[in-house]
């Protein structure tokens, strides 16, 4: 599998890990939103983006975004690419893109979930998930 595709693989895998297991955020002025418009294309490229603010990171940090349609009971959940994130203090932009199947999302509402997520070394060669932000939101899904 070439880098970036597996690089986008492995962010969507966090953002859905983060969303499964993570707890809310400890800091309150550590925060990630969604804008309330995401973008789809013809092949399936689908645009996610929003705000993000996080501090005191001491490893590698990024916002990760997956996103989802339908039936609860039947749904599932693509991950849409992932980003680096400086963890400032300053409030900053992020934007994910990713690619599904053509028919996999459609225009209309979608559910959106984005981490802000630091990798953390804990010993010589493991690396800890940590959350700094987690948000989930509707939004609408546009045809662009």
């Amino acid at each position: 599998m070439p880098a970036r595709p597996a690089l986008a693989a492995a962010l969507g895998a966090a953002a859905l890990l983060c969303a499964a297991v993570a707890p809310a955020a400890a800091d309150t002025s550590e925060t990630v939103t969604v804008d309330k418009t995401g973008h789809i294309t013809e092949d399936g490229t689908v645009t996610l983006s929003g705000t993000y603010r996080c501090t005191g990171a001491e490893g590698v940090a990024f916002v990760s975004s997956a996103i989802s349609q339908g039936d609860k009971k039947r749904k599932v959940v693509y991950g849409i690419g992932g980003s680096a994130a400086q963890c400032d203090g300053a409030e900053h932009r992020w934007e994910n893109t990713g690619r599904v199947a053509p028919d996999a999302l459609k225009a209309g509402k979608a559910h959106v979930q984005v981490t802000v997520t630091e990798l953390r070394s804990e010993g010589l060669l493991l690396l800890l998930p940590s959350f700094h932000a987690v948000q989930e939101k509707d939004i609408k899904l546009t045809r662009s």
